[in-house]
């Protein structure tokens, strides 16, 4: 058949990537139109030898400090050779065991694991059940495998092919297009082939295929038939095939005398699919009973194993020339690995067989399979060999989810979960296991299939602990899926059936429950903050709390009894989860909630430890769906101390993981940046969209925020009116929320500058109630600070000067540069010019230096009026790197390696190397050591 334009955007690939341009691309196209063909003749003119000649792309010998691999060697001429190539092809029956496809394509590769850093290899082992281990994050193997690739294709160029997408079970798709997403300077190019494009693979650039040219059709139908061919026949074949290949090629065989006479029509009802393997299923009833049976056995063990074929085969008594019609007819090859001629065929041999004859051919493939070299797939076809329920092939199923789990596959553990609650008699059990394979959904992200067996489960007689337990998972789903409104009277509800069956998984449900409140804001009905504290408050005492209950208890003290009752609390609780030597279960468990314990006393430096600390766990454990809020949440902090590049590193990030993972990107951080730094061109857009996605997300907690940071950057800007509509916005969207409290010094300020003197009274009044029991500098310094703005004569100087001191022992320079200026401002209007402009160059040489444009500005202006000549700071010219560069840049200064640059970054070592070639080119430097200087020089 005719595919010029195809096999030319093919070719065209693989030059690309024999010239060291990583690429990937889905072919796409239904059933039949000769997507396996074309992937076929892809591999086999990858693997042909090319004529060598050298690379247009071709470099000099990079500097010793780009490249830290000892066989990097770029100047030499790209390799000319043949491809490698690898190949897997998914497989319906594969589709729930978990790491099936990316065993099949990694397997010959495994030798080199060894070479990889430890977690990405320990990862990848785990994940083909080879060494015991943590059950790996999904993009952790993903990292191993992109490195794993890219160390193979030093060698030569890599084609990986991965046919069948569709049947692909989830956790190899997931890793596949993970590395698909990633690839860079490396010689790897990933082509997959699939009906449609799946989300796995999102974001790939995709080629659809479309039936044949009408002319090209008629040319394959003609090969086809075997004589002459009514005209009015011939064409509506063509017509109702849409020039699908395998439909033209197999329909003809299965029409009868008078169809192909003409006259009779041509059945056209159904999708094509479905009628090719109809026209399978018939040439298939036209063989002898024991090779259909054969080949139905054959189509139930996609392995292709023919051993274990065969043996099944013996336990059917069925014989080695049973399989000659089928060979013969070119259905099926029955070599050294059976298969079939198109995976259509495999599916009708299997669907075409009676129930019975399914049971029987599994039963058989799980008495043959072994059971301790592959126990998961002999639980899975002796679960498919049952007519009824079957507790002892429920079991197998229960420990192969275990083993699923463990090797990071919460998608296969759920289909072996969800197979093993059809086959339990006792209600309680099946139950639990429907609960625990909604769980293991949970976790995979799959949200509507949770909800699909919480309505199945809820159809059955529970019990009152898993009702509560059915409410948890509803909640969780709610809140992890963005209604941030729905989850927390949900949790809610949840926490209090709990209460008097599991007291411990009632207490860390509520804290769920208040977590999910305090992001929902005034969104939260049902399950606000105050309504989830005020029961959380009533559970009972131990005699020795845990850190969650210790946590708990103080969080819900803050909103039922207020700040000070709360603040010996909570200064314990971040004791002892500060000073506790936790597991990294037990840190990613409760370092959030610590995190909101430290703030809440304005304990800025143990919520940096708790922060620092969890990013350490989170990046070794590879929990990458968690990452992105800590590393936005930690660049907060860090903007906050003023070190805006460290904090444009971490939110550069967040974004890199959020585009690998495929989930939103927080804008949180490059929002609060933007404020301090007085770029309103950037920060406005950012404010409005935040707003605006509260109506999606349900979270009030970004408005709050929002309006937090835009009160900060009209107070900077020197627009008082509207930092005073921002900083009231904050404060009073939700007065239960910490960061309505941030927002009370920027409202005192705006106050006392559009002489809102009784708005400003009241902002400080509250902002007192809290930083006063907290007793940190932080937040009796802002409490000084906004207590001299509010005072009148000479007893605003004695807060202006503790405001200045407490600040300076600080590390939040911003807001010590603030205080610097306040007290110059009103210094001047007391006409003490000399002592004013002490503080105003303190303050200006600290905004400059920071980057902070508004408020240097706005300094900038105080010391004219006392007469001190001070240019305008030149504005910095944008940097030309790109924000990816940038931190590859400050990973490198801070002595990493490429390839652990890479693991942080999801890029391979080599993609490294050539970002580092491109910045110091760039830069117009020829070593790491210079880097450190120019980083210095852009900061801020």
């Amino acid at each position: 058949m005719n595919r010029v334009v195809e096999r030319a955007v093919l070719s065209e690939f693989l030059e690309a990537v024999r010239t060291g341009e990583g690429r990937a691309l889905v072919v796409s196209g239904e059933a039949g139109l000769g997507k396996t063909g074309l992937l076929d003749d892809m591999a086999a003119q990858a693997q042909a030898q090319v004529q060598t000649h050298a690379s247009a792309h071709a470099q000099s010998q990079p500097d010793a400090s780009v490249s830290d691999h000892p066989h990097t060697n770029t100047s030499a001429p790209a390799s000319r050779r043949g491809f490698r190539v690898l190949r897997v092809a998914g497989m319906q029956s594969e589709m729930e065991l978990a790491f099936a496809g990316l065993h099949q394509l990694c397997g010959p590769l495994l030798e080199r694991a060894e070479a990889l850093p430890r977690p990405q290899g320990l990862a990848l082992k785990t994940a083909f059940g080879l060494a015991e281990g943590p059950p790996p994050a999904r993009f952790m193997v993903g990292m191993a495998v992109l490195s794993l690739l890219s160390e193979i294709s030093r060698e030569q160029p890599l084609l990986c092919v991965a046919d069948d997408l569709h049947w692909l079970d989830r956790a190899s798709a997931q890793a596949l297009g993970f590395v698909a997403r990633r690839l860079g300077a490396d010689p790897v190019g990933i082509v997959f082939g699939t009906r449609m494009a799946t989300d796995e693979v999102a974001g790939v650039p995709e080629l659809r295929l479309e039936g044949l040219a009408e002319e090209h059709a008629h040319e394959l139908l003609s090969h086809a038939l075997s004589g002459p061919l009514d005209t009015r026949v011939r064409d509506q074949i063509v017509a109702e095939t849409r020039g699908n290949p395998l439909a033209l090629l197999e329909l003809p065989r299965t029409l009868s005398r008078e169809e192909l006479a003409g006259g009779f029509g041509f059945p056209g009802t159904g999708p094509l699919s479905g009628r090719i393997e109809e026209s399978f299923a018939r040439q298939l009833d036209a063989l002898p009973d024991d090779t259909r049976l054969l080949v139905c056995l054959a189509s139930a063990e996609p392995s292709g194993d023919a051993k274990l074929v065969w043996r099944a085969a013996g336990r059917l008594g069925i014989s080695h020339l049973a399989a000659r019609p089928a060979a013969e007819s070119g259905l099926a090859d029955f070599g050294q690995r059976i298969s079939f001629r198109h995976p259509l065929l495999r599916r009708a041999a299997y669907r075409s067989a009676t129930a019975e004859q399914r049971r029987a051919v599994h039963r058989a493939l799980a008495e043959a399979t072994d059971p301790v070299a592959d126990p998961d797939r002999r639980a899975w076809h002796r679960a498919q060999a049952t007519d009824g329920p079957d507790e002892a092939a429920a079991a197998d199923l229960e420990r192969s989810a275990s083993r699923a789990q463990a090797r990071g596959g919460p998608n296969a553990a759920a289909a072996f979960l969800e197979q093993a609650a059809v086959l339990t008699v006792d209600p309680a059990r099946r139950a639990d296991h429907m609960l625990a394979a909604a769980h293991a959904n949970l976790q995979a992200g799959s949200y509507d299939r949770v909800l699909e067996l919480l309505a199945i489960v809820r159809a059955e007689p529970l019990t009152e602990l898993q009702s509560a337990r059915a409410d948890l998972l509803q909640g969780n789903v709610a809140f992890a899926s963005g209604l941030g409104s729905d989850g927390p009277p949900l949790l809610l509800q949840a926490a209090k059936r709990l209460e008097p069956l599991d007291l411990d998984l009632a207490r860390e449900t509520y804290l769920n429950a208040w977590m999910a409140a305090m992001f929902a804001g005034d969104r939260a009905v049902g399950g606000s903050l105050a309504e989830v504290s005020g029961a959380a408050r009533k559970l009972p005492v131990s005699a020795h709390p845990d850190e969650a209950e210790l946590v708990l208890d103080a969080l819900a003290r803050v909103i039922v009894e207020g700040p000070a009752a709360a603040a010996p609390v909570l200064r314990r609780a971040v004791g002892a989860i500060v000073g506790a030597s936790l597991t990294p279960d037990e840190v990613l468990r409760w370092g959030w909630f610590a995190h909101a314990a430290a703030v809440g006393i304005w304990d800025f430096t143990n919520w940096r430890f708790l922060l620092e600390r969890e990013l350490k766990v989170l990046r070794d454990v590879g929990a990458f769906d968690l990452l992105p809020i800590v590393l936005a949440t930690l660049g907060t902090v860090t903007t906050w101390s003023g070190e805006f590049s460290t904090s444009a590193a971490l939110f550069a990030e967040a974004e890199t993981i959020c585009e690998v993972t495929g989930a939103p990107a927080a804008a949180f951080g490059p929002t609060m940046l933007a404020c301090l730094r007085g770029d309103e061109e950037t920060a406005v857009p950012l404010i409005r969209s935040m707003i605006a996605e509260v109506e999606v997300t349900g979270q009030g907690a970004s408005v709050t925020y929002a309006n937090w940071v835009a009160a900060v950057l009209y107070n900077g800007l020197g627009r008082y009116r509207e930092a005073q509509a921002a900083a009231v916005a904050s404060s009073e969207s939700s007065s239960d929320l910490f960061i309505a409290l941030w927002a009370l010094p920027e409202l005192v300020e705006a106050a006392c500058r559009t002489g809102e003197v009784e708005v400003a009274e009241a902002a400080l009044a509250r902002l007192a109630e809290s930083t006063s029991a907290g007793g940190t500098e932080v937040g009796l310094g802002l409490e000084a600070r906004s207590r001299a703005l509010l005072s009148g004569g000479e007893d605003a100087e004695p807060y202006y000067r503790e405001a200045v001191d407490r600040l300076g022992r600080t590390p939040l320079r911003p807001e010590l540069g603030r205080a610097h200026l306040v007290y110059g401002e009103w210094l001047r209007r007391g006409n003490r010019r000399v002592d004013a402009r002490h503080h105003l160059k303190i303050a200006h040489g600290l905004f400059t230096d920071l980057g902070m444009r508004a408020f240097a500005e706005r300094a900038r202006r105080e010391l004219l009026a006392t007469g001190e000549r001070v240019r305008q700071s030149a504005r910095r010219s944008e940097n030309t790197l790109t924000a990816q560069e940038t931190l590859i840049v400050r990973l490198a200064t801070d002595g990493l390696t490429n390839q652990e640059i890479g693991a942080q970054l999801f890029l391979s070592a080599r993609t490294v190397e050539w970002h580092l070639r491109n910045v110091f080119g760039k830069l117009g430097v020829t070593s790491r050591r210079q880097l450190a200087t120019v980083l210095h020089q852009g900061s801020g």
